[in-house]
């Protein structure tokens, strides 16, 4: 069975170091791995995964471009790799920007309310998602107990506003806020992934969700540096899903949102 991995973090090698720890930091776990391109592949390829959704997040927005270029080179190099961008809330001309996304070849946009500190649906967001929708899909980070600019409820209303923009909604649709997530996100038109959830929620809670959502909306994503991908593969394949739905969650369902089906 095919399986990529729709969440992945990676960072120059000069940077790597203070990258994992800053992310460490942050939610206050320790991090083996390097978060290098080499390592994600080294580390994947060894627990069954084909391809890697990579991407990285500009937290002001003189990054925007220079990790574009870095996440495309890292593609040209590793042809397992599928691209995805990052935008800032406050680029001066977004715009060219997402014209540079599609230029080099990326599949999408990648945002992280909590680190680029900008509530979901803040209106200044609206003309990005405007220009998104229909164009290029975006993984949108969701959920932290500790802030409220990812909060499920502030996606839904962007999902209300833009029926056009394709959304994956990053772990289970709001870390550490899962069943808050199932009740806003239910009935909308997102996706969502699995990464940095079954190790908190249970395998038992895990399948629940799955059955809520519908496997057709569930993609599988380890959130590499923070995990890889051996134990996350066993939790998923361990649900009692039978193989139609594994096939959707592994693969079919990320190449359908890129545009490969």
């Amino acid at each position: 069975m095919e399986i990529i991995d729709f969440h992945a973090h990676i960072y120059p090698e000069k940077i790597a170091e203070n990258a994992i720890k800053g992310i460490g930091d942050f939610y206050s776990i320790r991090i083996d791995c390097n978060g290098t391109a080499d390592d994600l592949e080294k580390k994947g390829e060894e627990n069954g995964v084909n391809r890697f959704l990579v991407q990285s997040v500009a937290t002001v927005p003189h990054q925007v471009k220079s990790i574009n270029q870095f996440i495309a080179a890292e593609c040209e190099k590793h042809k397992n790799f599928i691209g995805f961008g990052t935008l800032h809330p406050d680029l001066e001309n977004p715009q060219e920007d997402i014209e540079d996304i599609i230029r080099l070849g990326l599949h999408g946009v990648k945002l992280h309310p909590d680190t680029q500190h900008f509530n979901m649906d803040d209106p200044k967001m609206f003309p990005i998602y405007d220009m998104l929708q229909g164009k290029l899909p975006v993984l949108m980070h969701c959920g932290d107990y500790r802030y409220t600019y990812s909060h499920p409820e502030r996606l839904k209303r962007v999902l209300q506003n833009f029926p056009k923009l394709t959304v994956v909604a990053a772990h289970f649709g709001g870390w550490s806020l899962w069943d808050l997530a199932a009740e806003y996100l239910l009935d909308t038109n997102c996706y969502i992934d699995t990464s940095s959830s079954i190790m908190f929620i249970g395998r038992k809670r895990a399948n629940e969700l799955i059955k809520m959502y519908g496997a057709d909306r569930v993609v599988f994503g380890t959130d590499y540096p923070m995990w890889t991908a051996g134990d996350s593969i066993e939790d998923i394949m361990n649900l009692g899903l039978c193989d139609n739905e594994l096939e959707k969650i592994f693969s079919g369902n990320a190449k359908r949102i890129i545009g490969e089906s």
